[in-house]
């Protein structure tokens, strides 16, 4: 078995490689690095940018323009007769955008680029939430009704935009779901060790892997995933209603206490991130490309902006406008990196103990580094407490993300098949590799390289999802353009020839 799980890792070494390709090229080919300045832009970097600058100047910046009216979406509560509210929608897709990778990747992004990869996450979130904004309108003008809730999302706009092909639409849903699967077990594997971290902190000792605690902790986290995966959209989206503003706060307060406590290291943490966004470090390379693929690279692997795969919930939203939707999608991407983000960033830059514990820094994972960093900036005698409420966070970002991905699979898999033997076969499959790959990582068998084909998987869906937002973008523009004329009111299906059945057979309230 053991020889089966190396075979395994080994191959999926390859797509490590590939994913690396796919996100540096041209700039790993000497003849475009030595071009001046733009030698430094990788393709990805060029297409995620480009096309978050081309959007917000297109839509007049209407993240900064309509951030008032987006927040008060927010604030105002609204009950949905079909579907899900605007408000639980949100919670749905911040669910699967704070994850644990507002912690790793940032990390990560820090650890390979230096303290000024966090300033182009900020950069590249600015603008990625025009990208979210498109994206998350497309969603809403393509919705369509299945009994009382709506799917819809990347495969049902990629659909509609080409040519209304089945097969266009049965492609997009199989690499959604076949990406959710491929990231499932890391996911899995990271709420238990959380509950298991949180468990040794409580008893004060180790707690072996394949005890009966961790395997209690397993069956606990299958069956309540199993229950909530099972009860369909309402019942996820309840869930992270209240979940997600639980594990937000206590995650925001935490930090705040440790930059409270070393309130003196505030100015370092400004001048580090600025400073190197510009004038790299030589500890980290001291090259710019590095830092500015590094903050781009992992911000779009924490907000997803562009990427497609945070559509499903847009969609699911009972919104009267569907630029509704794009508004508080934008608003998502700002809570996921310039706050969730953000706190992690404080944490690493302000201990940077690449200088306190040089040795130990380059010895240690991208988890041991935050662990590490956090130990650094602890005052003693509250290092288990600090400690315990990061690992319940981490486990809650986990969990949700988790939860998103079967959910949004389901959501999928209706642009294949509506029938409840495929909902509950994506459901089904999502628990069974789920506990595989709790199962795997407990037994201590490695499987590291799946972290690389979520890399994969996010570059490939980008080069997917931003043509079909360039496809539609004309349709964004209309809608924008009659929700600023008439105060988001009386949308219908003649506003633009995209917008799905349901805008024309909708009462209009």
């Amino acid at each position: 078995m053991k020889e089966f799980f190396e075979q395994l890792n080994s191959v999926l070494s390859i797509v490590a490689a590939i994913s690396d390709f796919l996100w540096e090229v041209p700039t790993n080919w000497e003849w475009y690095k030595a071009i001046p300045v733009f030698g430094s832009f990788s393709l990805a970097v060029i297409v995620l940018v480009g096309t978050g600058i081309y959007f917000s100047i297109r839509l007049g910046f209407i993240q900064v323009r309509q951030f008032k009216r987006g927040m008060n979406l927010l604030i105002h509560r609204r009950a949905a007769s079909t579907g899900i509210s605007p408000l639980a929608a949100f919670f749905l897709s911040s669910a699967m955008r704070v994850g644990p990778g507002n912690i790793l990747g940032v990390t990560g992004a820090i650890s390979v680029g230096g303290p000024g990869a966090l300033f182009w996450m900020w950069v590249s979130a600015f603008f990625g939430m025009a990208m979210a904004y498109t994206e998350a309108t497309l969603a809403q003008l393509c919705k369509e009704r299945k009994g009382g809730e709506f799917v819809g999302g990347m495969p049902f706009y990629g659909r509609r935009l080409l040519g209304n092909k089945a097969w266009v639409g049965t492609i997009l849903s199989g690499v959604y779901i076949f990406y959710a699967m491929f990231c499932l077990p890391a996911q899995s594997f990271n709420v238990v060790s959380s509950i298991g971290a949180m468990g040794e902190l409580a008893a004060g000792h180790p707690i072996a892997a394949m005890s009966s605690f961790y395997v209690a902790a397993a069956c606990i986290v299958l069956l309540v995933a199993a229950v909530m995966a099972f009860g369909g959209i309402k019942r996820v989206s309840s869930a992270n209603n209240k979940l997600v503003p639980i594990m937000a706060v206590v995650y925001v307060v935490t930090v705040l206490a440790l930059v409270f406590a070393n309130v003196n290291s505030v100015p370092y943490f400004f001048s580090a991130v600025l400073g190197g966004a510009f004038q790299p470090d030589a500890v980290f390379g001291g090259l710019f490309g590095t830092v500015l693929v590094q903050g781009i690279k992992r911000g779009l692997m924490s907000n997803e902006a562009g990427q497609g795969t945070i559509t499903m919930s847009a969609a699911a939203a009972d919104a009267k406008h569907p630029c509704e939707q794009g508004m508080i999608a934008a608003l998502g991407v700002l809570l996921d990196t310039h706050v969730i983000c953000t706190m992690t960033g404080f944490v690493v830059i302000m201990a940077h103990a690449w200088t306190a514990a040089p040795e130990a820094w380059a010895a240690a994972g991208q988890l041991p580094k935050f662990l590490l960093s956090v130990h650094v900036l602890t005052p003693s005698g509250i290092t288990s407490v600090i400690l315990f409420l990061l690992a319940l966070c981490f486990g809650l970002f986990a969990y949700t993300t988790m939860i998103g991905m079967i959910t949004f699979s389901e959501i999928a898999v209706n642009r294949i098949s509506r029938s409840r033997f495929a909902a509950n076969f994506v459901r089904s499959l999502g628990i069974v590799v789920s506990a595989f790959g709790i199962t795997v990582q407990l037994a201590g068998y490695d499987l590291s390289n799946l972290w690389a084909f979520s890399d994969l998987a996010n570059i490939v869906l980008v080069y997917i999802n931003v043509p079909l937002l360039y496809l539609g973008f004309r349709h964004v523009l209309k809608a924008t353009a009659h929700y600023t004329a008439t105060d988001g009111s009386a949308f219908s299906e003649t506003v633009t020839e995209l917008a799905s059945s349901y805008w024309r057979e909708r009462p209009v309230k």
